[in-house]
């Protein structure tokens, strides 16, 4: 019987910590995780893959951002950043990688 119980008390620990709560299905857990500042903005020009991985390179240089998420169907450029990013900074990056930053999405 101690086993079961042993494995009873494993298995509740483990379902408690997979989400942190009752954030569970939300995606809240993962935006959550880099506590950081996210951004959307509009691109004008990207047309596929290619252009997804040029913004993003040249985005994720810039200091302080950790994450970059180019789709080209849309449009945006989603930016998590450990601090608010300044749009000129931004938009040279774009820029850089041959394509023109509209601005923040809306």
């Amino acid at each position: 019987m101690t086993a079961k119980t042993e494995i009873e008390i494993t298995e509740t620990a483990a379902a408690s910590s997979c989400c942190g709560g009752s954030s569970c299905g939300t995606g809240a857990a993962d935006a959550g995780a880099g506590a950081g500042v996210t951004a959307v903005y509009e691109v004008s020009g990207m047309t596929c893959g290619h252009c997804e991985g040029a913004i993003s390179a040249e985005v994720s240089a810039i200091a302080g951002v950790t994450s970059v998420t180019a789709v080209a169907a849309t449009g945006r450029v989603t930016v998590v950043s450990e601090a608010p990013l300044d749009e000129a900074a931004v938009r040279a990056a774009v820029d850089e990688a041959g394509y023109e930053l509209v601005g923040l999405a809306g």
